[in-house]
């Protein structure tokens, strides 16, 4: 846990958002749904909250989310295989963001070395010349008679 800002002491007063700590009358309540509706989205795998020793449902704070996303795609009148669908998607997106921005710092981190290779041999060599196609090079030789 992190200190509350400027009062050097833990914020215990809310617990993270994939802790599951709610139960099933609480999460009915902040989704707006019928407790037996949240069973169902659990038996349907649309939704996986936590569980007690004793079997007993836990959502965490995500949770209560995700069932707030699918109560309104249901209202907007989609089934719940096309939820199921759209919620694979999402998830789908998330991780290829993720990819995107991944490879998007390992090809700056390759630029950055390239830069820095063709800058310290620079020195060294003759130097390197970027293309341009405003630019040409003109080969000379010489030739012996």
């Amino acid at each position: 846990m992190s200190p509350t800002r400027g009062s050097g002491r833990m914020d215990l007063g809310r617990p993270g958002p994939d802790v599951p700590v709610y139960v099933i009358s609480v999460a009915a309540e902040l989704t707006g749904l019928h407790p037996q509706t949240l069973r169902t989205y659990d038996r349907l795998g649309l939704v996986s909250p936590g569980r007690t020793g004793g079997g007993g449902r836990r959502y965490s704070w995500r949770d209560i989310e995700l069932l707030r996303e699918v109560a309104q795609l249901t209202a907007s009148g989609i089934g719940l295989e096309g939820v199921r669908r759209i919620l694979e998607l999402e998830h789908q997106v998330d991780a290829l963001q993720g990819r995107v921005a991944e490879l998007e710092h390992q090809l700056a981190a390759a630029h950055d070395s390239l830069r820095a290779t063709l800058d310290e041999r620079a020195g060294r060599n003759l130097p390197a010349l970027r293309p341009s196609p405003t630019r040409s090079v003109t080969v000379w030789r010489r030739t012996t008679r």
